[in-house]
This record gives C-alpha cells, sequence and structure tokens, in this order.
C-alpha cells in the first residue's frame, strides 16, 4: 500500500467515522464487562460473606458460583454484541470506505 493510499484512507470521513464509532463501542463493552468483574471481586474483597451463603438449606453451592458463571455468561454475550455489529454496521463503513479507496486511486491512475 502506498503512502498516498494511506492519506486517502486516512482522510475519508468514513474511514473517520468507522474508527470512532467502533472505538467508542468496544470501550463501552469493555467498562461494561469491567464493572460486572471488579463488582465481583470488591464484593470478595470487602463482604465475602455475601458470596459464601449457600443458595438453599444444606446446599454445598454458594452464591458465588451461579454469579460467577454469570460474569462469564455476560462476557459472551457482549462478545456476541460486538460481533454482530462488527458484521453489520462496520462492515458496511468498511465496505464503503474500500469502494471510495478503489474509485480515488483509479482516478489517481488515469
Amino acid at each position: 500500500m502506498t503512502k498516498e493510499a494511506i492519506e486517502l484512507i486516512k482522510n475519508n470521513p468514513d474511514f473517520q467515522h468507522l474508527v470512532k464509532t467502533r472505538s467508542k463501542f468496544a470501550w463501552t463493552l469493555t467498562f461494561v464487562l469491567l464493572a460486572v468483574y471488579y463488582s465481583f471481586i470488591l464484593t470478595i474483597a470487602f463482604d465475602p460473606q455475601i458470596l459464601g451463603t449457600p443458595i438453599s438449606q444444606g446446599s454445598v453451592i454458594s452464591v458465588g458460583i451461579p454469579i460467577g458463571i454469570l460474569i462469564i455468561i455476560i462476557a459472551f454475550i457482549l462478545t456476541g454484541i460486538y460481533v454482530n455489529k462488527a458484521n453489520s454496521e462496520f462492515d458496511e463503513l468498511t465496505k464503503k470506505v474500500k469502494i471510495e479507496l478503489e474509485k480515488e486511486l483509479e482516478k489517481g491512475v488515469k
């Protein structure tokens, strides 16, 4: 890829929109997962009795186990949300940028 092509991509408003939108979305999902995870960790650190409470009378399974499993499931769900958005909105923006770049490069060759 030439320097000219790189500059065309960087200066493309659709590319800038793609980068901004994708970054904002990825950081939002990251903060959601970190908030869930660190809430769990802080609960373990400052009030472990909550997570150590048995689910039911005589049960050996504590509340912390299903909550830990739920955190893993949340991570999969957030990944699915990202993949869904990437396969729809982000891929469309990427195709648009690619088509515009090809048109610009053809103009430069002619």
